[in-house]
């Protein structure tokens, strides 16, 4: 049996790795705290903290202009990857929130970044489905209910383009994900996972990041 090197996380750890990397900026601070008291009851909901440095960072790795996010919430990693957009950069966020967003909406105001983000209030495949059907998207960010995913994966990945990301957050599911008899979400997931590797349109590995980060790139078929 395969034997990890993960240390156990522990709270003094996680303070460690959040030191160690780039600290969130006043807007994101205020935002993750102002939803986990807004909001406490969803707060589960906002992507990880950690995870805001690495989606700018990808965004950044792969010069992205066009974004798109599956799933905006409060807008934390829609702030974080816009922010790391050029001037002239697009993020199309999906979300079916009107009270969640218009928390976002205002973050991206006081960031600066209003005018990157083009938030969409519509179910999230109807949005997917009526973007332009060829590989233009340079990254996007799965992050919505889980049942749906590989229908999204499907729109996402014919529009993106060759060397593109897709990224999928919560693909551990709590670690419930590699138990064979699990049901709902969970099964979902383990499904999605499934679904992934066996995608020869892509090259994808899972992170033990937050509760499971897969990071996809779009493979040139030629």
């Amino acid at each position: 049996m395969a034997e990890t090197k993960n240390p156990v996380l522990t709270p003094e750890l996680y303070a460690y790795i959040l030191a160690h990397n780039p600290p969130l900026d006043p807007v994101q601070r205020d935002l993750v705290e102002l939803t986990r008291t807004r909001f406490a009851d969803s707060a589960g909901l906002q992507t990880a903290e950690e995870q805001g440095p690495l989606l700018a960072f990808l965004v950044r790795l792969v010069g992205a202009r066009n974004v798109v996010e599956v799933g905006t919430f409060t807008g934390f990693s829609a702030l974080s990857m816009a922010r790391a957009l050029p001037p002239d950069g697009r993020l199309i966020a999906c979300d079916v929130s009107e009270e969640w967003t218009a928390v976002a909406r205002e973050a991206w105001h006081k960031a600066g970044v209003a005018d990157r983000v083009d938030l969409r209030i519509a179910p999230a495949l109807e949005t997917l489905r009526a973007l332009p059907d060829e590989p233009w998207i340079d990254l996007s960010f799965l992050d919505a209910d889980k049942g749906n995913y590989p229908a999204y994966w499907e729109e996402l990945v014919r529009r993106t383009r060759p060397g593109g990301l897709i990224v999928a957050d919560n693909t551990l599911y709590r670690g419930q994900v590699a138990d064979p008899a699990a049901t709902g979400a969970a099964a979902a997931v383990r499904a999605f996972n499934d679904l992934v590797r066996d995608d020869d349109r892509v090259e994808a590995v899972l992170l033990t990041v937050a509760d499971g980060v897969t990071v996809a790139r779009r493979l040139d078929q030629g």
